[in-house]
């Protein structure tokens, strides 16, 4: 037990060591990457600032299994250089059972940055993302989606108008049970519109069977309400920008995401993209695991073997590689190729199959 606490002390600490480095150089990249951005803007260096270290958080989630195979690569040979693995073959203990400490620890790291960094990067993502449009001009999110239906807003040079509508297609480009309700410039309200359907095309949105209150007169609205077969409200909305007011799957916590996937697909979308996601997130700590038993498998022998850093490349490609094909079936799953589960659990439970066999190879032979 002592031993297993010792290994788990020593790979913690090099993993926050990798950990903190990574956020250093990312954060300085990003400060360098947001200062052209806004080079044209009339933001100040502060402000410029406070966006980098908003998007620490979602750069620094994101390279994790790269952080933890450095880690595993790093504690290993630091090992091996001081003989301490060749000790503990000595004292009877397997490369197997030596990996039992950095292994459950990477487990907790996992389980720690899916239940609690990932609500954290989720809240920094959105406030990210609407610092950055409110600097560039660009306002709010037009599209929110909730359990009442679907909520639009556009605008132009003669006010506001914002759209409901009880469902949608997927791309929400066709609205059905939809109302329009027009702001003027002084954000007073002056017609409702509600229509049967709404379709999105280049002339604006044409709405079917749609009848029309005026509300900035001082007679009755219902009395000169009028009903038309057919009409077209001009818009500034494309079917482009409505679909990148969607929120980003990173941009949902865990623990938020099941609400919003319900919500997705009573307003009538897909949420094909938000449950791999969520499958992904939640088989994170597995994928986490391989990796230490990647960096393990190549670098748990002694240094005078030679050829250290040809094995330090090899764990490193190898480690790029699983990651590049976890993502690879990611999109797969989003597209509808792979089934859910498959697109989220094959890769990890692969990774760990190979590196587990890999292992046994170099171990044992």
């Amino acid at each position: 037990m002592i031993l297993h606490m010792y290994f788990a002390r020593r790979f913690f600490r090099v993993f926050l060591t990798t950990l903190l480095i990574f956020l250093a150089f990312l954060t300085l990249i990003d400060l360098v990457e947001q200062m052209r951005r806004f080079s044209a803007e009339n933001v100040s260096f502060s402000d410029i600032f406070v966006l980098t270290l908003l998007n620490a958080p979602f750069g620094i989630y994101q390279i994790l299994p790269l952080v933890m195979i450095l880690s595993s690569v790093s504690l290993f040979l630091s090992l091996a250089r001081s003989s301490e693995l060749v000790v503990t073959r000595a004292a009877g203990r397997s490369a197997l059972t030596t990996l039992l400490s950095p292994m459950l620890v990477s487990a907790l790291i996992g389980l720690t940055a899916v239940t609690l960094f990932n609500p954290i990067v989720a809240s920094t993502s959105k406030r990210f993302t609407a610092l950055e449009n409110e600097y560039k001009g660009e306002g709010d999110s037009t599209l929110s989606v909730g359990r009442d239906g679907l909520w639009l807003r556009q605008g132009d040079e003669n006010g506001q108008t914002v759209i409901h509508a009880r469902r949608a297609n997927e791309r929400a480009t066709t609205l059905f049970d939809v109302s329009f309700l027009q702001y003027g410039i002084g954000g007073q309200p002056h017609t409702r519109i509600i229509a049967s359907s709404a379709r999105l095309t280049r002339d604006g949105w044409v709405l079917d069977r749609a009848k029309t209150w005026p509300l900035d007169q001082d007679t009755n609205p219902e009395e000169s309400a009028r009903e038309e077969v057919q009409k077209i409200v001009p818009t500034t909305l494309t079917e482009e920008r409505i679909q990148e007011s969607f929120s980003e799957p990173s941009a949902i916590s865990i623990w938020e995401m099941d609400n919003y996937i319900s919500e997705l697909e009573e307003s009538g979308f897909s949420a094909r993209r938000h449950k791999v996601w969520r499958q992904m997130e939640l088989a994170r700590p597995l994928f986490l695991m391989a990796m230490v038993l990647v960096g393990a498998g190549f670098t748990m022998r002694h240094s005078r073997f030679g050829k250290t850093g040809v094995a330090v490349l090899a764990a490193v490609m190898l480690g790029f590689g699983l990651y590049y094909i976890r993502n690879f079936a990611q999109i797969l799953g989003e597209n509808g190729q792979l089934p859910t589960l498959v697109a989220a659990w094959t890769p990890p439970i692969a990774s760990i199959l190979l590196a587990l066999g890999l292992l046994l190879h170099m171990e044992d032979g």
